[in-house]
């Protein structure tokens, strides 16, 4: 391999910026494996990553990207060997340790998952954290009892990274999918990867959100948080669920405790980064199985360079990306 490789570097001297630029391969953390990276996704922790002043990164220069696949190049851990193929996401990927917008990537062993068969590299990125959100999630709505037969489950966000797979997956499990979002223009693609109904975000928050509501969906998958899962948690069945995985729309709650002891109802806190590896292992090997949306790559996904990223980092943050993007390293 050589010596040099392109990587998206974020820096904060003088000045902030952040472009594709060349780095040694001596410049990357010294962990246990390294790998060629083939693909990285665009996700909502990235584009934070990327302001000038980040929540997310203290430290430069670094290399972004939470999300990466690719080929073992060299291994000090005897589970991984050259020529494996693997995906690493979670825990301080792209945050405190350099990530996967960058052709090398350098990996504690502890974060890599063996890429399942039944996945490709690509594949493997349009899931992404994203991805391996909704799978966490439908597994916790599972594993509470949810099945097909329960009753509608909704998806906030729908049109979002967790929110698309979540409709697709839950489809492809057999479930009614409602699928609510507060953009006119994807209702289209909602219905194309599963959505049996789509509904406006104002149809799930009306004017006011009351202790107790209407019982409408047996479930939901919620990565948007605030006064939105309020509404849902006052709207589900007795006995239903609701996985919460984001707070795009805001970090408090202002509820009551009237859907807990009068419905029975459940808040279940998804964590994708620190989710235990037998686990993870686990629902990745779901995800190249009975997860696993047969348009997972032609309607979810689309893909970018390395050079696009500046745009899709800053739309991601505006809301004006739709689904999963994808970034081509190679």
């Amino acid at each position: 391999m050589e010596t040099t490789f392109s990587a998206y570097v974020l820096r904060n001297e003088e000045s902030f910026s952040a472009k594709v630029d060349k780095l040694e391969v001596a410049s990357l953390p010294d962990s246990d494996v390294l790998i060629e990276v083939h693909y990285s996704s665009v996700n909502y922790k990235d584009g934070l990553a990327n302001k000038p002043k980040s929540p997310i990164v203290k430290n430069y220069p670094f290399v972004p990207g939470i999300d990466l696949s690719g080929i073992v190049v060299s291994s000090k851990d005897s589970r991984f060997k050259p020529g494996d193929k693997v995906i690493a996401t979670s825990y301080e990927i792209g945050v405190t340790h350099f990530g996967g917008y960058s052709q090398y990537a350098s990996i504690p062993a502890d974060w890599i998952v063996p890429l399942p068969s039944g996945l490709s590299l690509k594949e493997a990125m349009v899931y992404g954290t994203a991805g391996f959100t909704a799978a966490l999630s439908i597994h916790r709505l599972e594993t509470q009892g949810l099945t097909p037969d329960k009753g509608k489950v909704l998806v906030t966000g729908a049109s979002g990274g967790v929110g698309s797979i979540a409709v697709s997956m839950l489809h492809k499990r057999g479930y009614h999918v409602v699928a609510s979002t507060g953009k006119d223009s994807v209702h289209e693609y909602l219905q194309s990867i599963g959505a049996q109904e789509v509904i406006s975000r104002e149809e799930v928050l009306e004017d006011k959100v009351k202790p107790l509501d209407k019982q409408q969906w047996a479930a939901a998958v919620d990565p948007v948080g605030g006064q939105m899962l309020a509404a849902v948690l006052s709207k589900l069945s007795y006995g239903g669920a609701v996985a919460v995985s984001g707070l795009t729309g805001g970090a408090s709650l202002p509820t009551s405790v009237y859907p807990f002891i009068l419905r029975g109802v459940s808040l279940l806190g998804i964590d994708s980064v620190y989710c235990p590896m037998a686990l993870r292992k686990e629902l990745w090997g779901r995800m190249a199985s009975d997860l696993k949306p047969l348009h997972l790559s032609s309607q979810i996904a689309k893909e970018i360079a390395l050079q696009d990223l500046p745009s899709a980092l800053t739309n991601i943050l505006q809301g004006k990306l739709s689904g999963r993007t994808v970034v081509n390293i190679k």
